[in-house]
């Protein structure tokens, strides 16, 4: 399906204006684009620019550090996109990997029966309407669910009875016709640890309990709903599957202390509003086939509160069933005590485009201050794309350019900063600004003289002389201590 659209059509929004603000500057400034854009677009799906891959990456370093380099009882891997077919049929994907789905009879467009339902309920919020739990119905209770309150399609039109459409997206490997074998992109990036758990065990030499990490991308062929990078067919995952063994250790006692762990990373590391989080169980009926038990962490996007980062107790059902299909033992054995047994496994799953998205969001600020609106992105400065911006007061005097230009190389070996000489001083903070640049340093003549430059703070405004031999711990501390306050 080929479309050109930014600005889509979304079924739950409640904060248009914000969604338009922050699809608008991603696209003027570089984080995210369309894409195939100079061919119209491809629907629901997006790359990103210069300073949306910057952002990316610093996302990804942090998850990195904090989960898999500090941590002694972790270790990270990087396994294949393309998978033996059979890995997902015993994972269970294959036969249960399905979202509702419905069609629109005179557009023939296609939509998620939940999301329908979810959006007409909202409406209704101020009606003598009966509630619904909308995780809790099945495919029978959609369908009467869709014809009992004449739910149609976001064009009006009616709609066909919900049905089951399976998520992996199929392709094959060979070149001659006839000959090709199917196979599928991954739908996560967990079951590529799980086949490779007894690898790790004999070469890592690593005891229970630990975890395997890994940041990749996974492909999931579901309907969207128009929710910008919210949800699109492909996505980055960082997941994490922490083996125990479940006589030693409480799952209950392990669930939470993950809860923990990721609501500091959210909290702490990325400098995220508590206000905006919330804690989300999952109903008995929702719940994954192979999870006991499954928390989302939920952030207030402009759409509502949708999960960010899920952490689920699969129990031992992925190592049995790898170990059932593939007919290797896919045990452990504790090198003390000699105890053999299929460790169970926690899984903290996160988004990391719902991450990017969220921190945009949670970031975006407007000022307004003598008739004129600012805006700028509170990001916290490990995040920030730039960590500053070296700017020459003057672009035509070739002293001043010319120790700018010397403290912007000294400053690029050790930080990302960016060199910016373009118009006034006023529309380089502006532009600063909108990016999320926590510091703007200024060359200009009183440097010639006394090697001192202005530092503009982007959240304050405010302004100091600094030394240049003090430049990069002032910046250093600046980011040690900065509040999302």
């Amino acid at each position: 399906m080929f479309l050109r659209s930014f600005f889509v059509y979304n079924l739950t929004m409640n904060n248009e204006n914000l969604m338009e603000k922050i699809v608008a500057l991603c696209k003027r400034r570089g984080f995210v684009y369309p894409s195939s854009d100079i061919y119209g677009g491809l629907a629901n799906a997006y790359d990103y620019g210069p300073l949306g891959a910057e952002l990316l990456h610093n996302i990804r370093s942090l998850w990195w550090n904090e989960f898999i380099q500090r941590r002694e009882d972790m270790i990270g891997i990087d396994t294949q996109i393309i998978l033996h077919p059979r890995t997902w049929v015993a994972s269970g994907h294959v036969v249960s990997f399905n979202d509702p789905l419905v069609e629109d009879v005179v557009t023939h467009k296609r939509y998620r029966a939940d999301h329908l339902i979810e959006h007409w309920s909202k409406k209704q919020e101020n009606r003598n309407t009966e509630p619904v739990i909308i995780e809790d119905l099945n495919m029978q209770q959609m369908a009467t669910y869709l014809k009992k309150h004449h739910i149609t399609s976001p064009e009006g039109n009616r709609v066909t009875e919900p049905k089951e459409f399976n998520l992996l997206f199929e392709t094959s490997l060979g070149v001659i016709s006839g000959e090709k074998s199917k196979v599928y992109l991954r739908g996560e990036t967990a079951q590529g640890i799980f086949s490779h758990f007894r690898n790790v065990v004999d070469t890592y030499r690593i005891q229970l309990p630990f975890g395997i990490g890994q940041i990749g991308k996974s492909f999931r062929n579901e309907i969207t709903t128009g929710q910008f990078i919210f949800r699109t067919f492909e996505m980055e995952q960082a997941e994490i599957e922490y083996f125990f063994d479940p006589t030693e250790i409480d799952w209950r006692v392990l669930l939470k202390n993950w809860q923990q762990d990721m609501w500091n990373f959210v909290t702490k590391t990325l400098g995220i509003s508590e206000k905006n989080l919330k804690w989300r169980r999952h109903t008995d009926k929702e719940r994954s086939h192979y999870s006991k038990e499954t928390y989302d962490l939920d952030y207030k996007y402009p759409f509502g509160f949708k999960e960010l980062w899920g952490v689920a107790y699969r129990t031992d059902y992925d190592l049995k069933q790898h170990s059932s299909f593939s007919g290797k033992d896919l045990s452990y054995l504790h090198p003390v005590t000699q105890k053999k047994f299929i460790p169970h496994v926690i899984e903290p799953a996160l988004g990391i485009n719902r991450t990017f998205f969220m921190l945009l969001v949670d970031a975006y600020r407007e000022e307004k201050t003598n008739d004129k609106m600012r805006v700028f992105l509170k990001l916290n400065p490990k995040l920030a794309p730039f960590k500053g911006a070296v700017f020459p007061l003057v672009s035509n005097k070739e002293n001043i350019v010319q120790k700018a230009k010397e403290i912007y190389r000294n400053l690029k070996k050790v930080l990302n900063v960016t060199w910016d000489d373009r118009g006034n001083i006023g529309k380089r903070y502006f532009s600063q600004d909108e990016i999320g640049t926590p510091f703007c340093i200024t060359i200009d003549y009183d440097t010639l003289k006394d090697d001192t430059v202005t530092v503009r703070d982007r959240d304050t405004t405010k302004q100091e002389r600094i030394s240049t031999t003090e430049l990069r711990k002032y910046i250093d501390s600046r980011i040690r201590s900065f509040s999302t306050l």
